[in-house]
């Protein structure tokens, strides 16, 4: 899954002299948490988020008046605040990489920069979200199995046969593996495509008598 199919291309950007008023009103006016700062080329900068926003704005114990306040406010720029020379990534980097980006360094979104470093896009936690629905298959509806096998080769082979013997239509297969006292395991996440309620409860019967069924999942998650 490559950036460049899931992010953002439309993005709002400000310039390094735009106001931090300017700036503010952009974030509220969009439903955004940051925005990325480019040049005039439309090189990438710097970044300015609320939190940056937050943090130069005066105390609300502030004895300036309105029209002090404004004038302040008017006169501190982006470049003054902006985080300089953030973190980015490309389009052509996997998702799964961009997603391990932001957990490591606590971002919200990473701008999606070209080999020029010009904005082309930006990714963000909401993207992420709006991938994992997809490769799950989740709107899909049916049933999801969590059935935890060795993490030896061929062992998935017996669970795909009791879907095929059934005539079940898989919707998706997600795997993570897990290190328990020298002894690998994986976890192993099966969607099939709804069926007739019978059908269905004879899988899930099939699957609990055969393997180690952690949990299915109709409407409710049903732990074993």
């Amino acid at each position: 899954m490559l950036i460049r199919d899931w992010m953002a291309k439309d993005v709002i950007t400000v310039s390094p002299d735009t106001s931090m008023m300017k700036a503010s009103k952009a974030l509220k006016a969009h439903d955004i948490s940051r925005v990325p700062v480019v040049d005039h080329s439309g090189r990438v900068v710097g970044i300015v988020s609320d939190r940056d926003i937050k943090e130069a704005s005066p105390s609300k114990a502030t004895t300036l008046d309105v029209h002090e306040l404004y004038y302040l406010l008017s006169e501190i720029k982006v470049k003054d605040i902006m985080t300089v020379d953030p973190l980015v990534t490309s389009p052509t980097n996997t998702v799964e990489n961009a997603a391990m980006m932001m957990i490591e360094k606590d971002f919200g979104g990473l701008p999606v920069v070209d080999d020029d470093g010009k904005l082309v896009g930006i990714i963000t936690v909401s993207d992420i979200f709006n991938v994992l629905i997809s490769i799950t298959g989740v709107r899909q509806g049916g049933v999801q199995f969590g059935i935890r096998l060795p993490n030896e080769a061929g062992t998935l082979r017996p669970i795909l046969n009791v879907m095929r013997a059934h005539k079940a239509r898989i919707v998706s297969i997600l795997s993570s593996m897990e290190e328990e006292e020298g002894k690998g395991t994986r976890d192993v996440n099966i969607r099939i495509m709804p069926m007739e309620r019978t059908k269905e409860n004879q899988i899930i019967e099939e699957l609990k008598s055969q393997f180690d069924v952690i949990f299915w999942a109709r409407d409710n998650v049903h732990p074993q």
